[in-house]
């Protein structure tokens, strides 16, 4: 893939409003036509998602969609079309060697593709799109130090092991402040907890974590839970970039903060069906 093509909208007030503008649909009924096209050209019956970003709660319909996640052309382009329109979640759609699909600013997509499918795209005009062509190639993903150790049974019987004293769980499956789940662990849910995480995941786990709030937390990122923590799912508020005061937590009804730096220490990647871990996650180990 050596052909990069950027579609963005042609009206100045749609790539400032994105969805907000009167003409979006235009744009996005035209944007549509193009990765419909592109998607078929290229023989993708499928596209699998990368780089996936929440920042915002996922709507149900994106639920199932998780880094690995294979997405049939339809739900890929409501995908890119969310993407487009600043709604996300956010994410890389790609079928190896023929197709990647990323999203860019002020409503733009990025296309990279094959000379041949270039090609039959290149006689495509719209009334409401910009289309330019150059020759690019995706950037790699640079991860400098990779989580290596693997979520297996070897890793969740060690997990059981420890949860006979205090233990949180935290499962990352995107990135991003509503990437992730937590849990309190036992001995008695471990093994169910294990089948609950997604492929590719990220998973930390701490032992004993002091969850006092404290004003040197709020400086960093930080989670804060709601007391008690009861076995199973947490709820909890990710406070990405720290907050400003321990009021503004505990005031939202949260009485446990815990510092993300802590959760760097045990760490490992959730494999595929097949036992191989296809992710790469930057180790959060502590500085």
């Amino acid at each position: 893939m050596n052909k990069e093509l950027i579609i963005s909208p042609r009206s100045e007030r749609v790539r400032e409003e994105l969805a907000d503008a009167a003409a979006w649909s235009s744009y996005a009924a035209e944007l549509r036509h193009v990765l419909g096209a592109a998607i078929e050209k290229s023989g993708a019956d499928f596209l699998e998602v990368g780089e996936l970003l929440v920042s915002e709660p996922v709507p149900d319909e994106y639920l199932g969609v998780f880094n690995g996640a294979e997405v049939q052309t339809p739900h890929a382009i409501d995908l890119v079309e969310g993407m487009a329109a600043g709604r996300g979640p956010y994410c890389r759609l790609s079928t190896p060697g023929r197709l990647q699909i990323e999203s860019g600013w002020d409503g733009s997509v990025h296309l990279y593709t094959t000379p041949a499918v270039a090609a039959d795209l290149a006689g495509f005009h719209g009334q409401a799109v910009i289309l330019q062509w150059r020759d690019a190639t995706p950037e790699p993903t640079e991860i400098s130090k990779p989580v290596d150790a693997v979520a297996d049974e070897s890793f969740w019987a060690t997990v059981a092991e420890a949860s006979e004293r205090f233990t949180l769980l935290c499962e990352r499956w995107a990135y991003g402040a509503y990437g992730c789940r937590w849990f309190r662990v036992t001995q008695e849910n471990a093994a169910e907890l294990a089948r609950l995480m997604r492929p590719r995941s990220l998973v930390c786990v701490a032992t004993e974590p002091d969850l006092q709030p404290r004003s040197e937390l709020l400086e960093d990122d930080f989670t804060a839970f709601v007391a008690p923590l009861l076995p199973g799912e947490l709820a909890y508020r990710a406070y990405v970039g720290g907050a400003d005061t321990l009021s503004e937590v505990t005031g939202e009804g949260f009485s446990l903060m815990l510092a993300d730096r802590v959760m760097g220490d045990w760490c490992a990647v959730v494999p595929d069906s097949d036992g191989v871990n296809r992710a790469q996650w930057e180790s959060p180990e502590k500085p």
